[in-house]
């Protein structure tokens, strides 16, 4: 997609940032996207932190283009950047919408915008939506949660006080076109200084949407249609209040191709093989990863599993994991009172590695496998494995007794489809949402205060994280939850999810007159 040669296909720009949950599934519908519609060069903008999607991505005729900006920039990494952390990160955004705006050059170039040309984004990723109005072609929303930001109380006070033109022009917007409703739902950033400096200053656009660059009065000659906003969770988890906009379509969990989520290609050629029949056997993993599968295996009692996934990486800034080497003495002292076992992912996190590694080390547990990169470790008398990888949700939480997490939504939607009785108990910077609808309806028990998985008080958290686990898997196993949440699987198991997306954007790609671009 040079710019020196002219465009022969219309291009669409699927534009995700943020960690691995907010990027991932974005990255599947843009897979879908290629695979269907050949008339269309496609281009995945992402942090270069997720290079693992390169592959998959190509495999499905996808260009992958990396942003060197990191998915999350903590407190903590200021020791290593030098310097103000204010000042830091904003130069560090700076350089991220420089590289936005150069990547979305390179690719439409100075040919024509062509019919049928796209920017697909998600909520970390809105500097598409002023790129799509610079470039003149229509922008479509993607995203696995709901809006994770709310404006503050104040907006719209201001707001209606400082631009009461344009407050009027939105709040009378007709049906169907950009109004107030989608301001105030997930637009209202782009009306910050912040953003509107940059549109000005670099983009040479208005100073705030929808306005004219001149004279700064509403462009009431001109409406743009409410933006086709996809998300990927399921209504039975959270709610859809009517005064949502009316372009917002829910679309259930978006689940990753399963090939994605092995950290080891022969784990995951073995689990293809299965799945098509083409393979009948007893293990479903490598015999790298024979360990794992014999830890998941034994007639024992099933493990509980708990992972922070990306909070462990990139939010180690928070509560206990300013300490990752206390993550395993929490466990151990766990263990020591009750009869419980546990499987730690460490998402890779280094810290928490190197604390598994001392421990392994100290404790004299079986860790043959600690010579390699990858960490498979029995701690504690076999009764804790850790385990850095990643293989499918899906396959895990069948195998085990309850699961431990932070409530995002691949998670939430494994646990539930989970052919068991695995639930999930958020627990730090968790998906608010996720855990108050869940406990409401009795799918899971109710999470902890944030304040109190602190390692600030040490041993108040290891009494709370028992209490978790033995409060968790007690009420996991009552009638009426697992009552519940067999209502739950079968409502999840009927709604679509990366199909059911990418059906509606085809939907409305469909509706904006392109049929001849769009293939049915």
């Amino acid at each position: 997609m040079a710019a020196e040669a002219r465009r022969k296909k219309p291009t669409a720009v699927f534009m995700a940032f943020g960690t691995k949950g907010d990027v991932y599934p974005v990255a599947a519908i843009a897979a879908a996207f290629a695979s269907d519609q050949k008339q269309y060069e496609v281009a995945f903008v992402t942090h270069s932190e997720h290079e693992n999607l390169k592959g998959h991505l190509g495999a499905k005729g996808v260009e992958y283009v990396p942003i060197s900006s990191p998915p999350v920039l903590s407190s903590l990494q200021q020791k290593d950047l030098g310097g103000s952390f204010i000042l830091q990160k904003k130069e560090i955004t700076r350089r991220h919408r420089q590289e936005c705006l150069s990547t979305v050059e390179r690719i439409y170039g100075e040919d024509p915008i062509m019919d049928g040309d796209l920017i697909i984004i998600n909520f970390f990723a809105l500097e598409g939506w002023s790129l799509a109005e610079l470039f003149h072609v229509q922008c479509v929303v993607a995203a696995p949660y709901v809006v994770p930001y709310s404006a503050p109380s104040s907006f719209e006070r201001q707001f209606r006080n400082e631009l009461p033109h344009l407050y009027k022009y939105l709040r009378e917007a007709p049906t169907g076109k950009i109004g107030w409703d989608d301001v105030i739902h997930w637009m209202w950033p782009l009306f910050t200084e912040d953003w509107g400096t940059w549109r000005s200053l670099d983009l040479h656009l208005s100073f705030w949407p929808f306005t004219d660059p001149v004279t700064g009065l509403p462009t009431w000659h001109v409406r743009p249609s409410s933006p086709l906003l996809l998300y990927g969770f399921s209504q039975e988890i959270v709610e859809c209040p009517g005064y949502w906009p009316s372009a917002v379509r829910v679309c259930g969990f978006w689940s990753l191709p399963v090939e994605w989520q092995f950290s080891c290609a022969r784990c995951a050629e073995i689990s293809s093989l299965v799945s098509l029949r083409k393979l009948n056997v007893e293990d479903e993993l490598c015999s790298i990863h024979a360990k794992l599968q014999k830890f998941l295996d034994s007639p024992a009692e099933r493990p509980i599993f708990i992972s922070l996934s990306s909070v462990e990486k990139y939010f180690h800034s928070f509560y206990f994991l300013q300490l990752p080497k206390g993550i395993p003495s929490v466990l151990g002292n766990v263990l020591n009172i009750t009869n419980h076992k546990f499987i730690l992912f460490s998402a890779g996190y280094g810290p928490l590695d190197a604390a598994i590694k001392m421990f392994a080390q100290t404790l004299s547990s079986d860790s043959e496998q600690m010579q390699s990169s990858e960490i498979q470790s029995c701690l504690f008398d076999g009764r804790l494995f850790c385990f850095s990888g990643v293989v499918p949700y899906s396959w895990l939480f069948p195998r085990c007794a309850a699961a431990i997490h932070h409530g995002g939504s691949g998670s939430t939607a494994a646990a539930l489809r989970a052919s068991n009785s695995s639930g999930l108990q958020p627990f730090v910077l968790v998906m608010f949402l996720n855990d108050s609808r869940q406990f409401k309806i009795l799918v899971t028990p109710k999470s902890r205060k944030r304040q109190c998985t602190s390692l600030f008080n040490y041993n108040s958290a290891i009494h709370n994280v028992v209490a978790v686990n033995k409060g968790g898997v007690k009420t996991k196993g009552s009638p009426p939850a697992k009552t519940r949440e067999i209502i739950i699987l079968n409502i999840c198991s009927s709604v679509g999810d990366v199909a059911h997306a990418y059906s509606n954007l085809m939907e409305f790609l469909l509706f904006w007159n392109i049929s001849g671009i769009i293939c049915n």
